[in-house]
């Protein structure tokens, strides 16, 4: 299974920044996953919940108000407001 790195920043600082098996977003047209091996996306978020797995197996939650995401050669980020 390829990996899969997740950056996520706020405009105060990066919140996260680390190796994960799954996220899931608030997409504007609906919640969405993303996992290993996804081809490369890039959709608008909207207010609602971001949850990931940390390759230990850790699940975090965090509220999100609006942003973005950009998901290439197994690297997501995330901007987050």
């Amino acid at each position: 299974m390829s990996k899969l790195h997740l950056t996520i920043v706020s405009p105060e600082k990066v919140v996260f920044d680390g190796d994960v098996k799954i996220i899931t977003l608030p997409g504007t047209l609906g919640s969405f996953s993303i996992l290993p091996g996804h081809a490369p996306i890039i959709s608008s978020l909207k207010k609602g919940v971001l949850t990931y797995t940390t390759e230990d197996g850790k699940d975090c939650t965090l509220e999100m108000q609006t942003g973005f995401v950009e998901m290439s050669n197994g690297v997501v980020s995330v901007c987050m407001s």
